[in-house]
């Protein structure tokens, strides 16, 4: 019998075990929403919120129902900016993240 786990449990406990690997992934989930990919942006803030507060608190936190946020971050999703900014901002505090933006010149 193999010893394996789903994909998602592996993120969601390498989340608990390294936080750092949570920022990192809440940094790539903002650098891919500025490049102008969404779809695995949702993704991997769904993943965030399943490793650290959980959507009936992040529920709480952004004043929307745990069922639209699931919605809004599924692959069919489509957050409005309110929304999308509220959860960053949950996940951000979660996992002692404070994001600033730097812009680079291109050559």
């Amino acid at each position: 019998m193999a010893l394996t786990r789903h994909f998602k449990q592996t993120v969601v406990a390498r989340v608990r075990r390294e936080p750092a690997f949570g920022r990192h992934l809440l940094d790539e989930a903002a650098t891919l929403l500025l490049n102008g990919e969404p779809a695995p942006a949702r993704t991997i803030l769904r993943d965030l919120v399943n490793a650290t507060l959980g959507f009936e608190s992040l529920a709480v936190e952004t004043a929307t129902p745990a069922k639209s946020l699931h919605r809004m971050l599924s692959a069919r999703g489509n957050p409005g900016m309110e929304k999308l900014a509220a959860v960053f901002s949950a996940l951000r505090r979660a996992l002692g993240v404070r994001i600033t933006v730097r812009v680079i010149k291109a050559a």
